[in-house]
């Protein structure tokens, strides 16, 4: 399985930070071949459905994913961090799809003024060796670093 963490610093506050990284459509913009929309829910609620659908000429396939779990940031304690600390932002997705599995999280957590943003992914390829694992962790780096790089511009 391919992992790759990204993080991001922003002057943005979390609230901000939030609603421009579960723009779900935007997403989309910054990766070839691909749109990305809701396609089940609101994309703000557990159990929606995110869709990625990459298309070239004939050659298309789907990443479905699932909001397994998701905590909007906000006021209010996180366990351990004193009475002053804000609750941290989290979505963890699961993808259900024939050519990608596995899940994405991604996190925004008050910093200083702004955020920090982290995408966390773990995923398998079907048909791809594990061998190939460093250099599909290295393209989601790349590629989803372009995509939050873009969410977050001012």
């Amino acid at each position: 399985m391919a992992r790759f963490v990204l993080i991001r610093r922003t002057p943005l506050p979390p609230a901000e930070c939030w609603e421009r990284l579960t723009a779900w459509s935007r997403h989309g913009e910054r990766v070839p071949f691909t749109r990305v929309s809701v396609v089940r829910g609101s994309g703000r609620e557990v159990g929606d459905v995110v869709l990625a659908r990459t298309a070239l000429g004939p050659l298309r396939f789907d990443d479905p994913m699932e909001i397994a779990e998701l905590v909007v940031p906000g006021p209010g304690s996180a366990p351990g961090s004193g009475p002053v600390a804000g609750r941290d932002g989290l979505c963890r997705l699961v993808k259900h799809g024939r050519p990608v599995r596995g899940w994405a999280e991604l996190r925004v957590r008050a910093v200083g003024g702004g955020s920090a943003a982290v995408w966390t992914e773990e995923l398998t390829v079907a048909g791809l060796p594990g061998l190939l694992d460093p250099f599909l962790a290295r393209a989601g780096r790349l590629v989803f670093g372009r995509v939050l790089d873009h969410l977050l511009e001012p």
